[in-house]
């Protein structure tokens, strides 16, 4: 405890004492936090940020909540593949402690996602232990132009964030206006299920399905009611019937297929069983941040494949260039989108 103290107080005498903080910013909590004049390392607090973090500033990433597999780290930038990993500060599971943190020298806290009373106290108690400036974005993904402009312009890095943004506000325009000349009976029932078993999913208004209320489907877990993540049973699906099935396990996806318990259901017996695309980051999920901008085109044509024009795989690779720098080969679109889509597509 005193050598973390004596840390601490380091870092506090260092950072008021060189004068750094030249703003004041307002959070999506409602925090005043002084931001420091050029902010070159930015520690992340959970997965969304640092998606975010990366596509608008790499050079500034400290390193990762969680370290990316082999198989990420293809669809990621060379220069981000083995940044160290720290572990996350917010959410399920946070295993970041405060040295560590500390040790990571960075000029900048971000957490992105759900504000609520539970994170404002979080991100205060951090604050107040380490000295360090900790910002809450609002990671609602309606909100994703904004997003990126607000900590574009925190991390000094305006113009690029003005070119994702209008990246963002392009494919959102081009979804409502898709969904506005769709009648209401072409609208689907969509059953996400998360895990193995499928079995786990997300009820009215949660974070995790934002993606499918977005695409205009119907997400028939919100029966259940309305919060976060949950279990449910398989009578429940069952008696929902979904048209489509979204797994975010390929093996789940697999499993469905050939289990006789599933057979009855809709989804099972037109063979609208598919895995949601997680490369290098959840396309419908898994973080619930911007990566999911490219899930939309994949919904569009999934959902709506006679409402909506467009070249989906040229999309992706259009996406994968601008968003996460990297260049995208024709077998890398058959890994990204393996099992994602009908045979046909």
């Amino acid at each position: 405890m005193l050598k973390l103290a004596s840390t601490v107080l380091v870092a506090l005498f260092t950072v008021f004492s060189t004068g750094a903080f030249a703003r004041p910013f307002t959070d999506a909590g409602g925090r005043t936090v002084e931001i420091p004049d050029h902010v070159t390392r930015v520690l992340t607090a959970g997965p969304p940020a640092s998606v975010l973090v990366y596509v608008l500033a790499p050079d500034k990433l400290t390193g990762w909540v969680r370290e990316p597999s082999a198989q990420e780290k293809q669809f990621l930038a060379p220069s981000v593949q083995n940044l160290p990993t720290y572990g996350r500060l917010t959410g399920q599971g946070g295993t970041a402690n405060m040295e560590a943190v500390i040790a990571a020298k960075p000029d900048l806290i971000i957490d992105v996602g759900t504000v609520n009373p539970t994170y404002v106290s979080l991100a205060d108690k951090v604050q107040q232990q380490t000295g360090i400036p900790y910002v809450l974005i609002d990671g609602s993904f309606e909100k994703t132009p904004q997003t990126l402009r607000e900590v574009g312009d925190l991390l000094g890095v305006a113009p690029r964030a003005q070119e994702l943004a209008t990246y963002a506000e392009t494919t959102l325009k081009t979804l409502h206006d898709g969904l506005a000349k769709l009648p209401s009976d072409k609208r689907p029932k969509v059953y996400y299920g998360r895990g193995p078993e499928g079995l786990e999913t997300g009820l009215s208004g949660s974070i995790n399905m934002e993606m499918l209320q977005a695409a205009g489907a119907d997400n028939v877990a919100a029966a259940a009611g309305k919060g976060g993540l949950t279990n449910v049973s398989l009578e429940q699906v069952l008696g929902w019937n979904p048209d489509i099935i979204l797994a975010a396990s390929p093996k789940f996806a697999q499993a469905v297929k050939s289990d006789p318990s599933w057979a009855s259901v809709e989804a099972v017996k037109s063979g609208k069983v598919f895995t949601a695309p997680a490369l290098p980051f959840g396309w419908f999920d898994s973080p619930p941040g911007i990566n999911r901008l490219i899930g939309i085109r994949w919904l569009e044509t999934l959902l709506y494949p006679q409402g909506f024009d467009g070249d989906l795989k040229a999309d992706v690779r259009a996406f994968f260039k601008l968003f996460y720098q990297v260049d995208v080969s024709d077998a890398d679109l058959d890994t990204l989108l393996k099992g994602a889509l009908p045979s046909s597509k």
